[in-house]
């Protein structure tokens, strides 16, 4: 393990050099070498960059390992910590999984859950993990195909023929007996690079472990993006192979007993969501002054309706599984305020202007990129002017389809609008997506609607049609009331009846409201969808541009594929004080006698008394300066020789800037450490199998199995 690894990386440690001391006029604030980031693709790996900076030979066989080490699951990363298919993650990337494999009087949110057999862990239905097995630049292809077309439209149907003729061809190349393969061709550079990715996919995914909820969110959502943190997040998956034995493999991380200390090198691997980071200047300015506004105002006023049913009953809240849902609502909108008050932030604003004054130049600065792409930054401009045209729209709309919506009706209104209109030939189809939406409870559903019409009522002015037919002179209360209760869209069953008795009645209240709603929101999808082609063809443009200026010197933004990021274990000043590079269960038990029980920092009951034998001083939570993002929750965080010290699972409120520019000063990503959970695996839940696996690499198939092998460590 390489130690203060900052005193050989101190020229690129110090690279970027805090705005404030950069002036705070917009004209002196200077862009830094790695504003666009660290989440490099490993088909442009940085072997020499890794190699110099780091003292240790980052090879191909290096970055390899890691890649075959690492997985992808549904929203989130993984990795093999075990040659038998032993698969290390974050119980938050699970919670969602564990209803689904309860059984009748159990509570595996609240309860947790440990498979003391190998027979005991349970198969999670329709989920996978996927192996990286390949990954080819294939922008030469893309480009051949897309460059002979005239039109947007053109254009965007020849990448289409052309990315699925390759995803078949790769498909075909790799599609061994035995193996599920995935292809996927991803835009890097928003279009400059393709990247096609190859995975093998594993169907058969098993609950091996997982914490309490109280254990894995420690703090709840008043914790979240935050540091210190004391969260044991994490759970573990097995990966089976057809035949119905653990998966074996020689791809996997080792499991550290020494863990890591302040000045240690890291390398976070994962999948790190759709970040912004190459947007324009202009773009970003439609993000701050009318996208992210709405979305704010969106999710505040529907947690505020999901919160107020909760609480109004409990247990009706409890059977919609309205945590989870909340949950990741109030995650979206915490990180939805952070990311518009980097926007709103003059020193931010004023590093990305430089960084794009610093393009625009070096195009100028080459007659041929000039003559193709010298117009691309102003025609950007033009088309964010066009949207912001549409900016009352934009914010009422906002989510109105999205499958996160808690709102039943408000799907259905849309959906029967669409039925009712179909042509001879769409009618069943479009029947059948309208009976799928389920049904939301209706006290929620009233809530969450009344919501909605306030959206309206502001985004739309109380003269526009769209407000008048929702609001009917009513309040946004008063009629979403009227609504649930009079119309026939109110729920699934509801609805399926009226079609198996003549058809939706178009005196319905749901249905008057849908002639009107319905052709106002297909005429901004419309626009919408025009506007935004035109956007993704200049953006390829402008990413064709950038990447013959900056090759791959500037990693392109996260597109959930693929990525290994660098970073350096590191305390960070805030608040006046400075926070620690770890915590430690000492904390936590901390937090617990400060807040109480019945609060976010509740323990579970056999965490309430410090389980025998748990050093209270193993460190918990450790932060680095390693570029991570959404997406990359329960990355593997390694050493320079690939062994596994911790599992990523959130980033500071100063990181939440990181969805523009990648702020090394000011944002951390927060771990857990891998200490603490096999300290937990001990002391805690008695599952030594596991614990013995991880730090053996065998196998065994009980308890009784790995106490005779042994015992305990």
């Amino acid at each position: 393990m390489m130690r203060n690894a900052c005193a050989v990386w101190v020229g690129v440690c110090l690279a970027v050099t805090p705005a404030a001391a950069q002036g705070t006029g917009g004209d002196t604030i200077r862009a830094g070498r790695f504003d666009a980031g660290k989440m490099w693709a490993f088909e442009y790996a940085p072997t020499t960059y890794f190699t110099e900076t780091y003292g240790f030979a980052a090879d191909s066989a290096w970055f390899a390992r890691a890649r075959l080490a690492a997985l992808r699951i549904p929203g989130c990363s993984a990795a093999f910590v075990s040659p038998h298919g032993l698969v290390a993650t974050n119980h938050h990337c699970v919670r969602s999984r564990l209803t689904r494999v309860q059984r009748a009087g159990e509570r595996l949110l609240d309860d947790g859950f440990r498979a003391t057999t190998l027979a005991a862990e349970r198969r999670i239905p329709d989920y996978y993990a996927d192996q990286l097995i390949a990954a080819r630049d294939v922008s030469d292809r893309i480009f051949a195909a897309v460059d002979r077309e005239s039109s947007d439209s053109a254009r965007d149907r020849a990448r289409r023929a052309a990315t699925g003729a390759i995803e078949q061809q790769l498909r075909a190349e790799y599609g061994t007996a035995g193996d599920s393969v995935v292809v996927t061709v991803v835009p890097l550079y928003h279009g400059g690079r393709y990247s096609a990715y190859v995975f093998r996919r594993f169907t058969d995914v098993r609950l091996v472990a997982a914490a309490e909820l109280q254990m894995g969110f420690f703090g709840g959502d008043e914790d979240n993006y935050t540091y210190p943190r004391y969260d044991l997040d994490f759970a573990f998956l097995r990966v089976y192979a057809e035949d119905g034995t653990p998966y074996r493999t020689p791809d996997s991380f080792r499991w550290s007993t020494e863990g890591v200390e302040q000045g240690d090198a890291v390398f976070v691997i994962g999948n790190p969501g759709p970040t912004s980071r190459l947007l324009t200047v202009a773009q970003l300015e439609f993000q701050r002054d009318v996208e992210l506004p709405g979305y704010v105002a969106y999710l505040t006023a529907t947690l505020a309706a999901m919160d107020a049913y909760r609480q109004a009953d409990p247990g009706a809240a409890e059977a919609f599984d309205i945590r989870n849902r909340m949950f990741s609502l109030s995650n979206r909108l915490k990180r939805t305020q952070g990311q518009l008050a980097a926007l709103s932030d003059e020193a931010i604003f004023g590093r990305k202007r430089d960084a794009e004054r610093q393009l625009r130049a070096a195009i100028g600065q080459r007659a041929a990129l000039q003559a193709q792409y010298g117009d691309v930054l102003d025609r950007i401009a033009a088309l964010q002017r066009e949207k912001a045209g549409h900016a009352g729209a934009w914010q009422a709309f906002t989510q109105l389809t999205h499958s996160s919506q808690p709102s039943g009706l408000l799907r259905r209104l849309l959906a029967a609008h669409a039925y009712a209109t179909a042509p001879r030939d769409s009618v069943d189809a479009r029947r059948a997506r309208l009976l799928a939406i389920a049904t939301v409870p209706a006290a929620l559903e009233q809530g969450v609607v009344a919501a909605r019409f306030e959206l309206l009522a502001s985004a739309l002015g109380a003269d526009d049609p769209v407000t008048q037919a929702a609001l009917g002179g009513r309040t946004p209360r008063e009629a979403a009331a009227a609504l649930v209760a009079a119309s026939d869209l109110s729920d699934s069953a509801r609805t399926a009846a009226a079609l198996a008795h003549g058809g939706l009645r178009a005196d319905d209240r749901g249905m008057q409201l849908a002639a009107v709603l319905a052709p106002r929101y297909a005429a901004w999808v419309e626009v919408t969808d025009r506007i935004e082609l035109q956007e993704r063809e200049l953006a390829s443009h402008l990413g064709r541009a950038r990447f013959a200026v900056y090759g791959e010197s500037i990693p392109p933004d996260a597109t959930s594929s693929p990525r290994v990021t660098d970073g350096v274990v590191r305390p960070y000043a805030y608040n006046g004080t400075l926070a620690p590079w770890h915590t430690t269960f000492y904390g936590l038990y901390d937090r617990f006698a400060s807040h109480g029980p019945g609060t976010s920092w509740d323990l579970p009951e056999r965490w309430r008394t410090p389980p025998a034998g748990l050093d209270l001083a193993t460190p918990l939570n450790f932060v680095s300066t390693a570029d991570t993002y959404g997406g990359n929750s329960g990355s593997p965080a390694v050493t320079t020789r690939l062994a596994l010290v911790g599992l990523n699972f959130d980033r500071n409120i100063e990181g939440l800037s990181r969805d523009f520019i990648y702020l090394p000063e000011r944002g951390r990503n927060v771990m857990v450490d891998v200490r603490a959970i096999l300290a937990a695996l001990d002391h805690a839940y008695d599952l030594d199998r596991i614990a013995r696996e991880l730090t053996t690499g065998e196998l065994f198939e009980s308890e009784a199995a790995a106490d005779a092998s042994g015992g305990g460590r």
